[in-house]
């Protein structure tokens, strides 16, 4: 059959596994949001299990992404304020700085820094896993693998993207009244209604759900594919590659989704 008579079916298959990806991962992701609500979810042995992943996954990048954080948002606020001066525009210096560095970068560097440190290797491990059949051996000695194995390290995602991104707009915050006050109180009053005229009631309702929904993205996401995108219907790489272009196409979408609810 000539190519371009294959090309159709060829389309259409590539459409029905599209379909299926992505039905997949929103399936796995009800089926985790009950058993998130479970209360026998929370047994001894998978408190543990949580425990162990929270602490994994959260503890030896939690300095080191606030020290990062910290840094950044001194130079940034320098830059901003210095050239902000120049133009007569002082009094917008640290409101910009702000909205840009805390509404917008660190919820989304803390979800991308999260997904590359924990949870992108957590998922390839859980489809090496289900390769080698550690999986199936867990359900055949009575235990639920999502239960047992997935919902821990689904939820120490979450955990480490929420900690990390309020942690570091804590410190963000500190580092840019230091930079602009030094240590000093004085402006402190002007700095608090300053911070109250950015984080309107909207303003962080939008932060805070964008924030959950980045950690549900690359908490979610990459597990789901490690645990459907089969060797079957092409390479580790390419099922890897896929769950990638997934993750970021949600967090491009709720990212615009927050701008739009922000400044429109």
């Amino acid at each position: 059959m000539l190519s371009w008579q294959r090309a159709p079916a060829e389309l259409g298959g590539a459409a029905l596994r599209w379909l299926a990806g992505w039905w997949h991962v929103v399936h796995f992701g009800a089926v985790l949001l009950v058993l998130m609500l479970s209360p026998s979810s929370y047994r001894r042995d998978n408190r543990l299990a949580l425990a162990r992943h929270i602490y994994l996954d959260t503890a030896p990048i939690l300095a080191g992404f606030t020290v990062l954080c910290a840094l950044i948002t001194l130079v940034l606020t320098r830059i901003v304020v210095v050239t902000a001066l120049s133009y007569g525009l002082s009094q917008y210096a640290l409101q910009l700085v702000i909205r840009v560095l805390v509404l917008e970068l660190i919820p989304l560097t803390a979800a991308l820094f999260v997904a590359l440190r924990c949870t992108i290797p957590n998922g390839a491990e859980l489809s090496q896993m289900r390769r080698t059949g550690e999986l199936q051996a867990l359900q055949s000695e009575g235990m639920d693998p999502i239960r047992h194995e997935v919902l821990p390290r689904v939820v120490a995602g979450m955990f480490s993207t929420i900690t990390l991104a309020a942690l570091s707009c804590v410190v963000a915050l500190a580092v840019a009244y230091l930079a602009v006050y030094g240590f000093v109180v004085s402006g402190l009053p002007g700095y608090t209604r300053m911070f109250g005229q950015v984080f309107g009631p909207a303003v962080s309702l939008i932060f805070v759900l964008k924030t959950l929904f980045f950690s549900l993205a690359v908490s979610v996401i990459p597990m789901a594919s490690g645990l459907y995108d089969k060797a079957g219907t092409g390479s580790r790489t390419s099922a890897e590659l896929r769950g990638l272009v997934r993750m970021f196409a949600v967090i491009l979408l709720i990212e615009v989704a927050s701008l739009v609810g922000n400044y429109y």
